[in-house]
């Protein structure tokens, strides 16, 4: 496949057939994977390849009470998790809620499952003296993580990046037997879609690319 073809055809797959995804493809899905960009090349990235039942659906109850508030929130009209206003939604309410399938499901019945952590003893977090959420340490996983869906998306393969069971790292350190310095920041399930999606939907670049400040006029062609 072309480059920008996989770029605009690699969405957020859920649904898995039953097909298994050998060894050998992904290897070579991870082989190409590894060559992302890190902070200052120091490549502090560790991948668990989990294949175990009881390890998978043990990893999607990891996410449950995240997803309740994730769900609570947004019935409640609120965007959820959001760092800059706080859920007013009761606990109770939380507890209540129902946990989607779809939240869940493709951490138990997708073939493969990723959880991708980063050692915080090497990351370079420029931001972490800002009075607001630390955003730039992510710069040392994440492109890997997103090549790794392209790189499935390539072999014929899709997956999604989840982050759900990040509030539980502790449960999932005990788990998985994570170092101390390391922080969960994916876990992403990987199969061979049901389906393939070939046009997604995504805002048009005038209305988030802009020339010389943040309100300047629009990127036009």
């Amino acid at each position: 496949m072309e480059l920008h073809d996989v770029m605009r055809t690699t969405f957020a797959a859920r649904e898995f057939t039953d097909d298994p995804l050998p060894d050998d493809v992904l290897w070579r899905i991870l082989d190409d994977a590894r060559f992302a960009p890190s902070g200052g090349n120091r490549q502090g990235a560790h991948i668990v390849v989990v294949r175990d039942a009881e390890t998978k659906r043990r990893l999607s109850r990891l996410g449950e009470a995240t997803v309740r508030r994730y769900i609570a929130q947004i019935a409640a009209g609120e965007k959820p998790w959001n760092p800059l206003y706080p859920t007013s939604v009761p606990q109770n309410v939380i507890d209540g809620t129902e946990v989607p399938d779809s939240f869940v499901v493709p951490i138990r019945t997708a073939p493969v499952v990723l959880v991708v952590t980063v050692d915080l003893a090497v990351v370079a977090a420029t931001d972490q003296d800002l009075d607001r959420v630390g955003l730039v340490s992510g710069a040392s996983v994440y492109p890997l993580v997103w090549n790794i869906l392209l790189g499935a998306r390539q072999e014929g393969f899709g997956g999604t990046i989840t982050s759900m069971a990040v509030p539980q790292e502790a449960e999932a350190r005990e788990l998985l037997g994570l170092p101390e310095t390391h922080a969960l920041a994916a876990v992403v399930p990987i199969g061979r879609p049901v389906r393939q999606l070939t046009k997604l939907r995504r805002q048009p670049l005038a209305e988030f690319v802009t020339r010389e400040r943040f309100d300047g006029p629009p990127l036009t062609p």
